[in-house]
């Protein structure tokens, strides 16, 4: 009955993928047509994209109600809150990390393959458009300015903050035993099995998302950005095949990376296919339950990690930096290694988890390194962040799932994993 249960599994992974490879060669054969001045005169293999929308803002629908129940049951059921504080450094402090050890990587390689050669000489400047202070970006980053607007998957961040301390609450006020605590549990569980239903309709979804982000995008994967992305594409693969095992290995022990392999092909193929690390949440819940990670780090981790564990985001914001210090013929020296580093980490930290991210890392950038040619280097800036968003998000959202063998690591100690294996043994 296993044997049969993982076959079906990755019989609908298969087909998920097909899908995607249909969509792109759909996308390639019918691109959109621009004139001369760079205006749409066909619409090529975009009219697919409602097909992809639908899915997402079916998964963006139910992943609020889910991360609100997930995350403030797990903590109202705690017998420990000190473990619910362990959980959460932890979990911060790897996101850190690891993201710092992905900029650094980046840094590397555009020193070796920088994607600029020769500086631009004709820029056009983009429109911008009004953005909140650094303050008020914090500010928003952590609160929502009344309760209606953390219903909305653009708060993930405040979302996850007011569920941790409502969580907090129930669990002052009596746990799992209140009907409170009850509720949670039993919302948390309704919401996984409507994620089942939406998730059939994900290999029509997939077809008409791929289409329409080739059909877009096909013919300006040249030049500068052609080389930009033929070192960003290949490294998010091999970070997949090495980076992984190895924090794998690390959490999970000698049984971690075959464990993970057998685990992690699900996430990888849902976040390439939505572009949405908050859309791969309840995937992700589900290998990991199936992993034997321990539901309230599951619960813990998970959501956040949507939000703040983004190491394909660390690349791609070197990858960004270097490239418009290429285009005004600008030196990527050593000096700056740090600075960007620390920018990397920290744009990437309070992203929401949806498709573009709402342009907050581009702005950062551009505030800080290029704060008076901000007006040419943003359009550029978003122009390869729409490229490189597929990737980027498959190594934030996967790498969530493999975050949580390191947590497990610290929380329930080295042998986590082969105490559940063995418990299955026995089963």
């Amino acid at each position: 009955m296993e044997k049969k249960s993982v076959a079906r599994n990755y019989l609908f992974l298969g087909i998920m993928l097909g899908s995607m490879i249909l969509g792109a060669i759909v996308g390639w054969i019918f691109p959109t047509v621009r004139d001369a001045e760079g205006n749409i005169i066909g619409a090529g293999a975009t009219v697919l994209k409602p097909l992809g929308t639908l899915f997402i803002n079916m998964m963006f629908c139910v992943v609020v109600p889910m991360v609100f129940a997930s995350i403030s049951s797990s903590v109202a059921n705690m017998e420990s809150r000190k473990r619910a504080g362990k959980i959460m450094g932890v979990t911060i402090g790897t996101f850190v990390v690891t993201g710092a050890i992905a900029a650094l990587i980046m840094f590397l390689l555009m020193k070796v393959f920088p994607p600029v050669l020769v500086p631009w000489e004709s820029l056009t400047a983009g429109e911008i458009g009004e953005y909140a202070s650094i303050p008020d970006m914090i500010v928003n980053f952590f609160t929502a300015p009344d309760f209606v607007g953390l219903l909305s998957r653009k708060a993930m961040l405040p979302l996850i903050v007011f569920s941790l301390l409502f969580g907090f609450a129930v669990n002052l006020n009596g746990g799992k035993d209140t009907p409170v605590g009850k509720f949670l549990e039993d919302l948390t569980n309704v919401m996984l099995k409507f994620v089942k239903i939406i998730t059939y309709y994900a290999p029509i979804a997939f077809f008409g998302f791929f289409a329409d982000l080739v059909a877009t995008y096909g013919s300006e994967v040249i030049g500068n950005y052609g080389r930009a992305l033929a070192v960003y594409y290949p490294l998010c693969f091999i970070y997949i095949f090495t980076a992984f095992p190895l924090f794998a290995w690390f959490g999970g022990g000698k049984d971690g990376v075959k464990t993970m392999v057998q685990h992690i092909a699900k996430p990888t193929i849902v976040s390439l296919g939505t572009c949405s690390s908050v859309a791969t949440i309840p995937t992700n819940m589900e290998e990991a339950a199936d992993t034997g990670v321990s539901k309230d780090v599951t619960d813990i981790v998970l959501p956040l990690g949507a939000t703040m564990h983004m190491d394909g985001s660390c690349f791609s914001c070197v990858l960004k930096i270097a490239f418009v210090f290429g285009v005004f013929g600008l030196d990527l020296s050593f000096s700056k290694l740090i600075p960007i580093i620390l920018v990397a980490v920290l744009s990437s930290v309070g992203m929401s988890g949806i498709p573009g991210g709402g342009y907050i890392g581009e702005y950062i950038i551009c505030s800080i390194f290029f704060p008076t040619q901000m007006e040419i280097a943003f359009p550029i800036l978003i122009t390869i962040g729409n490229l490189v968003d597929p990737p980027a998000t498959m190594i934030n959202a996967s790498g969530d799932y493999v975050v949580t063998y390191i947590v497990s690591r610290f929380v329930d100690g080295k042998d986590w994993l082969q105490k559940h294996l063995a418990s299955k043994q026995g089963a």
